[in-house]
């Protein structure tokens, strides 16, 4: 495959979006319903481990060119649970997200040079609300009392001109579900309400990286935005059915 980025280490690079297409979809597979009780054990416990993670990193530093298990990215804060390792490509991210009603703005629309796996995982009062550019896949769970909610709006706040489509659906409170993310594909994330994780699985992250020509294991360099700026939250929140 061919390198995506203009700059490999660069960490906000945007594409055009007027004429980026998706090269394939999204794929969302509900997985299981928890009690409130339960679910918010399981997001507090995961996000205890981001929290601390960050804690150790302000405390004490990483030293540079050392991997750095501790960082930021637009939807929330991350550790580095498992790293690559020779002969083993894959990593894997815990994320806490923010709550885009406290800080006033959205994550962007973006993509990402190589595949991912990731399980979101809500607590009560929490929805997380995922975007893309293309119709989002999503698989039938028959035990489901109430199916993810899918709407589509308009993705806002993009150059003068043009008219983007963005596809949403909700992930609501108190659930785990997977999303397949191929190569190149868009994806938006926007956690509402104070109880969210990200468990993020990157299959390929020691091959992107040499196949970008990147630095270092620093994920916001496998990041191209489709947006120069982030949107209020306003744009983000509501779930589409006047929730």
């Amino acid at each position: 495959m061919s390198r995506m980025k203009q700059v490999p280490d660069h960490e906000d690079e945007v594409l055009d979006l007027e004429r980026h297409q998706d090269p394939g979809r999204n794929r969302i597979t509900p997985v299981v319903q928890l009690p409130p009780e339960v679910a918010l054990t399981v997001v507090t416990a995961l996000a205890g481990l981001v929290r601390r993670a960050h804690r150790r990193e302000h405390e004490s530093p990483t030293p540079p060119r050392a991997l750095k298990e501790a960082q930021s990215f637009e939807e929330g804060d991350v550790f580095m649970l498992a790293p690559p390792f020779e002969g083993y490509f894959a990593d894997r991210y815990l994320m806490d997200f923010y709550d885009t009603r406290e800080r006033g703005i959205c994550s962007r629309m973006h993509l990402h040079t190589g595949l991912r796996f990731v399980r979101m995982m809500t607590g009560p009062d929490t929805t997380i609300r995922v975007s893309s550019l293309s119709p989002l896949t999503v698989r039938s769970r028959p035990d489901w009392t109430t199916p993810l909610h899918a709407f589509v709006d308009r993705l806002p706040d993009t150059p003068e001109g043009v008219h983007r489509e963005r596809y949403n659906v909700v992930v609501p409170p108190n659930c785990w579900v997977d999303m397949q993310i191929p190569r190149g594909v868009s994806h938006q994330f926007n956690a509402v309400g104070p109880h969210a994780v990200i468990d993020s699985v990157h299959p390929e992250e020691s091959i992107e990286t040499l196949r970008e020509g990147m630095s270092g294991y620093r994920m916001m360099a496998q990041t191209i935005f489709l947006a120069e700026h982030r949107s209020s939250a306003a744009t983000c929140e509501d779930t589409g059915d006047g929730g």
